[in-house]
């Protein structure tokens, strides 16, 4: 929910340039465009950041397999891979924060110098197992036992690789000391870290007691340098954390942006897939405690998308293009389908046979064949202008109850983090509708002369129906803004209730917004019926 400030600062997990992205990376990226999407069209002053996590060992490793420096590397999976895919997803973000950009660089030692100067970072050494995929050393029961070609080897649980065992001179972060102030601020707020089974994880985890933390590296030169000692690197996480804020301290040219740091900080929610729940919800917290700045309000942690059972990855050769779903269902039906039929907050499923059961079901036949028969109607009977409608009856009125409805269960659950419900609560819309026009036979009713005229039951019946879908356009934009796009054109709204990113959510339930005698049009189906969708 927006502060006083009637901001929304709405943030995904900067994503590593290791490779190209997946679709669970897409599935963030979505999640934070239905979100933004949805909070400027309840007017408030939204910004939405994403980008590219671009330091630390992984990615040097894979540059050298590539033959490449890291910085060629980063470059081009930047510009042929992250940035084209968010015109894919056709994602509306309002900047891109690469860790490899000055204006990132200079922020982040300035913060760090900080830290170091008030004694919250000092020199020491450290041994232990460490995960280049996850970028952190492992504490040993976290480790499993390797098999297969890794039998006798510990592994990491998530990347399923051996870890490595690394001695090192590093600098060290105090975070220990924060553990009972990083405990009573979850206390305090209980909707920072969300769902409920992450806040439960984290509070376990800190808990058991928390260690300070290495956050320099000098084993590779792939990172920040330390303002105070040229020869230590930051740690990637470290450096990684920290895009949150210096996107808003700094513009793309390094010159100081404070008006949007004041306006926008701190963040309303940082969107994180629950691999990386601690990073955001421990060492980000306690390094913001340390600086003295404010602390964002939610930390929501998403679940995985699994094939196979396992978590979608490139490591393991499981990861999909979004761009190999979207080049046959469309942007639109990849946004539908991943926001609604996983529950936001828990691992799901993809399948070609389940998206294209869902796709036909309720897009093509539910949504798309409901406007298309709309506008066929009002061509067909009134010569394709709106007619003016009589008295509303109780099924009409009902219509309009279920709308007031669907607007107010579809906030609550985006004020949840909730896209699954908002789309749920929506769609109870699309259902109502094609009911009512089961129910009410308009073909039938426009038989009787007395009944087919302006002001009579057949015009009362096909106005309550496009009120109707002129409320979906205005809640299904947020999610589908393609078809929200050509409904809105189909029923003629823009020319005088404007165009229709501007509409505000609260009156898609206010029935009685369309003029009579708007041309309404029937342009090409909103979602064609698919026959076949193998892959």
């Amino acid at each position: 929910m927006a502060d006083a400030k009637n901001s929304f600062y709405l943030t995904t997990p900067i994503y590593y340039v290791n490779d190209a992205p997946h679709i669970g990376h897409a599935y963030t990226t979505v999640a934070a465009d239905m979100l933004t999407r949805w909070h400027r069209q309840r007017q408030e002053d939204v910004w939405f950041l994403t980008g590219t996590d671009e330091h630390g060992q992984k990615v040097m490793r894979t540059a050298e397999s590539n033959g490449v420096t890291p910085q060629q590397w980063a470059d081009k999976l930047v510009d042929d891979a992250w940035v084209p895919v968010l015109n894919t997803l056709n994602a509306k973000n309002d900047d891109f924060i690469r860790t490899t950009q000055p204006r990132h660089e200079s922020a982040v030692q300035e913060f760090i110098s900080k830290l170091h100067d008030q004694g919250d970072i000092y020199a020491g050494s450290y041994e232990g197992p460490y995960c280049v995929g996850c970028e952190e050393y492992k504490q040993a029961g976290e480790l499993l036992d390797g098999t297969g070609e890794h039998e006798g080897q510990k592994v990491c649980p998530i990347h399923g690789y051996p870890v490595e065992m690394l001695s090192e001179q590093n600098y060290f972060f105090a975070m220990s000391k924060y553990q009972d102030r990083l405990l009573a601020f979850y206390e305090e707020h209980p909707e920072f870290i969300q769902p409920a089974s992450a806040r439960n994880e984290v509070l376990g985890f800190v808990k058991q007691g928390l260690q300070d933390l290495s956050i320099s590296r000098n084993t590779f030169d792939w990172g920040i340098p330390l303002p105070w000692d040229s020869e230590h690197v930051l740690y990637v996480w470290f450096d990684a954390l920290l895009n949150y804020m210096t996107a808003l301290q700094k513009n793309v040219d390094g010159e100081d942006t404070p008006e949007l740091f004041e306006k926008y900080w701190p963040a309303n929610v940082h969107l994180v897939g629950k691999d990386i729940l601690r990073f955001h919800a421990v060492i980000w917290p306690a390094m913001l405690m340390a600086h003295g700045s404010a602390l964002p309000k939610t930390i929501f942690a998403h679940g995985w998308l699994l094939v196979g059972g396992e978590k979608m990855s490139k490591t393991k050769l499981t990861g999909i293009a979004p761009s190999q779903i979207i080049d046959v269902f469309g942007s639109d039906a990849f946004r539908y389908y991943f926001m609604r039929a996983i529950q936001f907050g828990q691992d799901g499923s993809f399948s070609w046979e389940d998206m294209a059961a869902q796709y036909n079901a309720a897009l093509a036949n539910g949504w798309g064949n409901l406007a298309s028969r709309l506008a066929a109607m009002v061509g067909k009977y009134f010569g394709g202008a709106l007619p003016q409608a009589g008295e509303f009856t109780e099924a009409d009125q009902h219509i309009a109850d279920v709308a007031a409805k669907a607007v107010a269960d579809a906030e609550a659950a985006i004020d949840a983090i909730s896209p699954n419900h908002a789309i749920d609560a929506v769609w109870t819309l699309v259902d109502a509708l094609n009911l009512y026009i089961t129910e009410q036979e308009p073909w039938k009713v426009a038989k009787d002369e007395s009944q087919a005229g302006q002001g009579g039951r057949l015009a009362t019946i096909l106005v309550t129906a496009a009120e109707g879908l002129r409320a979906l356009a205005v809640l299904l934009n947020p999610v589908m803004p393609i078809a929200a796009g050509k409904l809105w054109d189909s029923l003629g709204a823009e020319d005088y209730l404007g165009a229709l990113d501007a509409q505000p959510v609260a009156t898609a339930g206010e029935f009685g917004q369309l003029k009579p005698g708007t041309t309404v049009t029937k342009g090409e189906a909103l979602f064609p019926r698919l026959e076949d969708t193998t892959n």
